[in-house]
């Protein structure tokens, strides 16, 4: 059993900056795939970035180079930093973690970026 606690949602206002959170517990694999999702109102989720244990990164093109995922494996918690944030990034933020074929998931973070 995996289980994934996300923290670091906030109200933020545009052009701002939040750090998100995801620490796991349990069972960890020597091979894996991280990743940051979010699902806005009315949307469909959609992957954000992702890293692997060997430190590969992918971003989806709407947050190259304003988001970056990282890890910290003593902790067991992958991190989120978004810059330069906007209204549209505001959604709930789940991450996952892919291993042996099974993904788990956390419940989510919501971050509001408004005025």
């Amino acid at each position: 059993q995996v289980q994934l606690v996300e923290s670091g949602g906030d109200l933020v206002q545009p052009g701002g900056s939040l750090r998100l959170s995801c620490v796991v517990s349990g069972s960890i694999f020597p091979f894996y795939v991280m990743g940051w999702h979010r699902q806005a109102p009315g949307n469909q989720r959609e992957s954000v970035a992702a890293i692997s244990s060997r430190d590969t990164t992918t971003y989806a093109d709407a947050v190259k180079g304003r988001f970056t995922i990282s890890r910290d494996q003593a902790k067991n918690t992958v991190y989120l930093q978004m810059n330069n944030l906007k209204v549209e990034d505001t959604a709930v933020y789940s991450c996952s973690i892919l291993q042996r074929g099974i993904t788990s998931w956390g419940r989510g973070t919501q971050v509001t970026v408004s005025s």
